[in-house]
């Protein structure tokens, strides 16, 4: 039984969703579909390459992810199929796999990209606005019914990447900025774990707030106070205990943030 997942920005009040696993379902009833997410910001192509490059490594070997963010629909834009390490994708060639691509290539595992170009191989009419229904959906039904990825359309080499900017050196530590806000107003932190190294004890500085030192869990502090701490997959993350931090620094995707190691740290 292979496992089919989907992420997209569909939310859950329409049926697209749901449409996208009849298709799934009827070419392989035997799929197993996860839901990733359909939560993903409109047309926020970097928020879904952040859950799906710290997401899909946790799937077993030989899953499929789907993903349909896809604001270029209809255009140019390249619709393919990936292998990535143990993993495939299907979706749209616009970064969104860019994450998941970094995760791979860290760990020397093999890769390729075919564009779907094979429309045999998709729903007999296809929408220019539903290519996850009518291309990508279908497209992950043949790969979990043992499809080689080769069958499904042309080879290429350059699929598109999104810039993810890395932290960079100032006097005493690092400056970053914030990646992503989560459902529950966790702030994130484009610093990871190991950037952070030698930096201990720490101040970090957002706005006009500052943070100094980092816990290890969320209830080492009281409810409603600001932290920081390092999130389940290795990230830098500002919270408040029990509420939002990005409500209460008026922060958003983008903002500023530096960690400067604290005088008189040893």
């Amino acid at each position: 039984m292979t496992v089919v997942s989907l992420l997209t920005d569909f939310g859950l009040k329409d049926g697209n969703v749901g449409v996208m696993k009849g298709v799934i379902l009827g070419l392989a009833p035997q799929a197993r579909l996860v839901d990733l997410g359909h939560l993903v910001g409109a047309q926020d192509v970097r928020e879904a390459a952040i859950l799906l490059g710290r997401s899909a490594p946790y799937f077993p070997a030989g899953s499929i992810h789907v993903v349909v963010v896809d604001p270029g629909v209809g255009t140019s834009r390249r619709p393919m199929a990936a292998r990535l390490g143990g993993h495939f994708f299907v979706g749209p060639d616009n970064g969104v796999v860019t994450k998941l691509l970094e995760h791979v290539e860290r760990r020397r595992g093999a890769t390729a990209f075919v564009e779907l170009n094979h429309p045999e191989l998709w729903l007999p009419e296809v929408s220019p606005v539903f290519h996850g229904r009518d291309i990508f959906s279908p497209t992950a039904a043949h790969l979990a019914n043992g499809v080689l990825l080769e069958s499904l359309g042309t080879p290429f080499a350059d699929p598109v990447r999104l810039d993810f900017p890395r932290p960079t050196a100032i006097p005493g530590g690092l400056r970053g900025q914030v990646d992503h806000i989560d459902h529950f107003g966790n702030v994130r932190v484009n610093m990871r774990r190991e950037d952070l190294d030698g930096l201990h004890p720490a101040s970090i500085r957002i706005r006009d707030t500052t943070i100094r030192g980092l816990v290890r869990t969320f209830g080492e502090r009281s409810p409603g106070e600001l932290i920081a701490l390092y999130g389940s997959t290795g990230d830098l993350v500002l919270a408040v205990v029990n509420g939002s931090a990005a409500a209460r620094l008026e922060t958003a995707v983008g903002d500023l943030v530096e960690v400067v190691r604290e005088a008189g740290g040893s």
